[in-house]
């Protein structure tokens, strides 16, 4: 039988200790690794590709969940959160059917955990339906809209506050979005995920694969057929469908 390859990570010494001292009580599991933040843990998700990662969900900077955001699905693991009690939390786990793991972790809550992980790895599309059920669980914890996002700048992790975003454009499975400026950053998110987590008076959709950031246009040029270009004050243009210029003329362009 394969062993369960795990990672932990946690910004307090003593909580990757205690965890790490739980796991070696088990002779099923291997641990892999441990990061001390979650832009290291990025990172050690990649590199071991571990069956299961426990993550704490309240990291600085970059958290639990920010850890998820940044992995595309080809590279997400089994997630388990590990969490002070946090009853609002609690309950999105648990409507999502996301493992979690209250501090102090206790042994035979940690066992189930890992029992549960060793079924779900025997299916072959574990990966689709765990990365799924993170997303909602993720839309359900950030009920509030977004105030910042994490992209990747090489080995670093920057928050970039979404004031300051201009435009976000999609490319297939990835965002491209761009700053007031002129900086680009692409991250693995879905327009339509990250379009419910901006403040709709703040961002406005221009095609089925831009939004813009309402504060950062400049002008709105006619186009034939009844479609507009939108010109952002940073010089970008983006071109606006047909639908969504129909939304523009009734909900912006008159007074």
């Amino acid at each position: 039988m394969n062993k369960l390859r795990i990672i932990i990570a946690d910004d307090e010494r003593p909580a990757r200790e205690f965890l790490k001292a739980l796991l070696r009580g088990f002779d099923t599991v291997d641990l892999v690794g441990e990061a001390e933040n979650g832009a290291d843990a990025v990172e050690l998700i990649k590199s071991v590709k571990p069956d299961l990662a426990l993550l704490d969900l309240q990291m600085p900077e970059v958290s639990g969940l920010e850890v998820v955001r940044l992995l595309s699905k080809n590279q997400m693991p089994l997630v388990a959160f590990v969490t002070a009690y946090d009853e609002y939390a609690v309950q999105a786990f648990e409507l999502n059917a996301i493992d979690y793991l209250l501090k102090p972790v206790e042994r035979a809550r940690l066992h189930a955990t890992l029992e549960r992980a060793s079924e779900r790895l025997e299916h072959d599309d574990w990966r689709d339906s765990e990365t799924e059920k993170l997303r909602e669980m993720d839309k359900a914890l950030n009920a509030g809209p977004l105030e910042r996002i994490p992209v990747k700048v090489r080995e670093d992790i920057l928050l970039v506050p979404v004031g300051d975003i201009a435009s976000i454009v999609a490319d297939g499975e990835l965002l491209h979005l761009t700053t007031a400026k002129n900086q680009k950053y692409t991250i693995n998110y879905r327009l339509k995920d990250i379009e419910t987590r901006l403040d709709e008076r703040q961002f406005v959709r221009l095609s089925r694969g831009a939004l813009a950031n309402l504060e950062m246009i400049e002008r709105v040029s006619p186009m034939p057929g009844g479609t507009y270009v939108v010109t952002m004050k940073n010089g970008q243009e983006i071109a606006s469908s047909r639908l969504q210029s129909k939304i523009l003329r009734s909900k912006l362009l008159k007074l």
